[in-house]
């Protein structure tokens, strides 16, 4: 039993040390990419609208794969683009036609749940990436909110507590363990 003990104490010490590690490389790679934090590749983007449902769901996050060349894209893609009105805003829309005008291609996008296609073309250099299919509903909400100042403070600091925590109680049961020992020499 001891034994057991004395592993689930040193797991629970990873997993708080990792949790605390794997908070802090958030927040600061959040910061860094200007708020887009990137897993294997994709941009994890939080969706705030219902334009795209039922298939993509507000407060969703999905993962967009960045591209560079537009050329690939086909009807039927969804493409996540800079708004030609804000470039800070993005929108991921379905791909419905696709023109070619002069040199230069335009995408003409509309949200699945959407009566009317989007007043703007999109042209190659407002494209950020084509959604990849993945989709996580409701974690949005929790990721807009790590991507807050205050979300930023309070993972760092909830992980930070539960650190110490754990080693106060990891030091007092050994200080405990020795006290013990010293009182009964011979157990």
């Amino acid at each position: 039993m001891k034994t057991f003990k004395k592993w689930a104490g040193r797991i629970s010490s990873i997993i708080i040390y990792g949790l605390l590690i794997c908070m802090v490389i958030t927040v600061i790679a959040t910061k860094i990419h200007g708020g887009t934090p990137k897993v294997f590749g994709y941009e994890i983007m939080t969706v705030l609208s219902g334009s795209m449902e039922p298939g993509i769901k507000t407060g969703s996050i999905i993962a967009v794969k960045p591209i560079s060349n537009t050329e690939s894209l086909q009807k039927g893609d969804v493409i996540t683009f800079k708004a030609a009105d804000n470039p800070n805003t993005l929108i991921t829309h379905r791909i419905i036609e696709i023109e070619k005008v002069n040199e230069s291609v335009q995408f003409i996008t509309k949200g699945d749940n959407n009566d009317t296609k989007d007043r703007s073309p999109v042209i190659d250099e407002k494209i950020v990436g084509e959604y990849s299919g993945f989709t996580l509903p409701f974690v949005g909400k929790l990721l807009a909110f790590i991507q807050s100042n205050n979300g930023a403070i309070f993972l760092l600091i909830i992980p930070g507590a539960l650190m110490i925590l754990w080693s106060v109680i990891s030091f007092w049961r050994e200080i405990s363990k020795v006290n013990t020992k010293e009182a009964n020499p011979t157990g």
